[in-house]
């Protein structure tokens, strides 16, 4: 009786749950030969939207290869967040060009 009680306790809970939110597009602008800032509580689904607004063709490249983005100049292009942790990040035309985002689970 005891273990029904739980079983139904832990069904409850679970029910109970709020769904995971819903993924956020968040953008990161590249002027002046330089990334904008990065977002924080960035989240694994979310989406960047990597703008270039300088007259150079740059990337954003994920050290980790979880991303390439080619971005000729005044293009934009979108990257899926799919894992999380500390994603270090460069231009390939421009190395010393970097960021980094953080990506919680």
């Amino acid at each position: 009786m005891a273990a029904a009680a739980g079983l139904a306790l832990l069904s409850l809970a679970a029910c109970n749950r709020a769904p995971p939110p819903a993924p956020k597009t968040y953008q990161v602008t590249i002027a002046n030969m330089a990334y904008g800032p990065t977002p924080s509580g960035l989240r694994t689904g979310d989406v960047i939207e990597w703008v270039n607004n300088d007259i150079f063709q740059h990337t954003a490249t994920a050290k980790d290869g979880s991303f390439d983005v080619d971005l000729p100049p005044q293009a934009h292009a979108r990257t899926v967040l799919k894992a999380p942790g500390v994603v270090a990040f460069y231009c390939r035309y421009h190395p010393g060009m970097t960021g980094k985002l953080v990506v919680a689970g």
